[in-house]
């Protein structure tokens, strides 16, 4: 099979996949400028914002997953030319994962209060969590539908339709953003932080719908679940039980960093919040290149086209390590502009100011282990991903951030730790891939 990996291919693919990729981190963003720029009480709404935004990643990273197995499981198929034998299995997964969200819906819902208290949230910033999270979370299910639906486009080799739904969504959340956080004066009362929980949900909803749409109208793959179970559902339920592990360990890094940015007043969560989602956006857009190393790495797998894939590989490393010096240069050039755009308190942006230079410096190390988290989600590497991430997570993240921690280094303690755990994510699943594959092409 003559599978295309140019760089015009591999943008192809990954410069849809970027836009829409970027999607969650800009709703998030998108409230966190808003919300941080209202009248009264913004550095508790801003902080607010970001500790709700780092539950929700762990919720949607978590059950989101369901993306990245079902990509696998199709493109191999695409690969190997046996597509209608899965053709099932997405309706299937789908079925599966928006069940489990309502699950957690009714099962976090009422304890809110107790879930926010332990990321150390209290007083006016843990009633302004409870607030936003109780609106925000009704997304949960329509933003894990929209997610597996990405995948089963992404298994396709198709990025397009993501990234036009992508678009929708995000200039929905913008749009109602402002006119739903600040009012509109003789017309809508301003809501504030609710306002912002509001717009997000709303352009969650309207994601899902465009995504069923565009799935059955542009796609062979039915919305119709059905019995019996596909025979891939056994490897697609494994696949997400080890990215679960996986994704709790990653969970348990955010979990820690909030929780201690918080533990040390209000204006430095604040400036974690800020910093996080700037880190958590040149993520998502890395992401795109990780998806396109995702997507043909499931392919050349399926094809057993390994001499492919070291090329690929190959490629995918040079490009990680421009976009991510391009991504610290841009930062750079804007370091003091990007911090007004969310806060104009001063104690906020001196404390943002101080850390933001790591988020810059590690860029192109996220971007290696990105893309190869990509590719080993691609080809169903799934156990290997989740003991890298309880090894850098529990072995490296955690001692490193308490002894900095103890040395008073407040938010520079918990970036420096990211970085030597982005560090620590990396190099083992470079090494990996390389002995895996390279004696295979030889052999191939």
């Amino acid at each position: 099979m003559n599978i295309n990996i140019s760089l015009k291919h591999i943008n192809k693919l990954a410069i849809p996949a970027l836009i829409s990729g970027v999607s969650e981190p800009i709703l998030s963003l998108t409230d966190a400028a808003i919300v941080g720029n209202i009248q009264y009480n913004a550095t508790e709404s801003l902080a607010a914002v970001g500790i709700v935004t780092t539950f929700m990643s762990m919720l949607i990273w978590v059950l989101g997953q369901t993306r990245s197995a079902i990509s696998s499981i199709v493109s191999q198929y695409v690969g190997a030319n046996k597509l209608e034998n899965i053709k099932n299995l997405p309706a299937q997964a789908i079925f599966i994962i928006t069940s489990l969200s309502i699950l957690i819906i009714v099962s976090t819902y009422p304890f809110a209060r107790t879930i926010f208290k332990l990321y150390n949230a209290s007083n006016l910033i843990l009633d302004y969590s409870i607030i936003y999270y109780k609106i925000r979370v009704l997304g949960f299910p329509f933003t894990l539908f929209t997610i597996a639906v990405f995948g089963a486009f992404r298994g396709l080799q198709n990025t397009y339709y993501p990234m036009i739904i992508a678009i929708i969504g995000s200039a929905a959340n913008i749009i109602l953003d402002i006119i739903l956080v600040y009012g509109i004066d003789g017309y809508i009362t301003p809501m504030n932080i609710e306002g912002a929980a509001y717009a997000s949900v709303i352009a969650q909803i309207l994601m899902a719908i465009f995504s069923a749409y565009f799935l059955l109208k542009k796609t062979v793959i039915p919305l119709k679940f059905s019995f019996p179970f596909n025979k891939e559902i056994k490897r697609f339920i494994l696949m997400i039980l080890n990215l679960f592990v996986r994704t709790i360990a990653l969970n348990v890094t955010l979990y820690y960093a909030s929780a201690f940015a918080t533990s040390y007043g209000a204006e430095y969560i604040a400036a974690y919040t800020i910093a996080i989602n700037l880190w958590f956006l040149s993520a998502f857009i890395v992401d795109g290149y990780a998806s396109a190393g995702n997507i043909l790495s499931g392919k050349l797998f399926g094809a057993k086209a390994y001499g492919l894939l070291i090329t690929l590989s190959n490629k995918l490393i040079k490009y990680g390590l421009i976009i991510g010096i391009i991504l610290g240069l841009i930062g750079a050039l804007f370091y003091y502009p990007i911090g007004r755009v969310f806060t104009k308190e001063p104690e906020v942006l001196n404390a943002f100011y101080n850390v933001f230079w790591i988020v810059l410096v590690m860029q192109p190390l996220c971007t290696l282990a990105f893309i190869f988290d990509g590719m080993f989600k691609g080809l169903g590497k799934m156990k290997y991903l989740r003991n890298v991430l309880l090894f850098s997570t529990f072995i490296i993240f955690i001692p490193i951030l308490f002894w900095l921690d103890s040395l008073d280094y407040k938010l520079h303690a918990i970036f420096i730790a990211i970085t030597v755990w982005i560090i620590a994510r990396g190099i083992p699943l470079i090494i990996k891939f390389r002995k895996m594959f390279i004696p295979l092409s030889q052999n191939n």
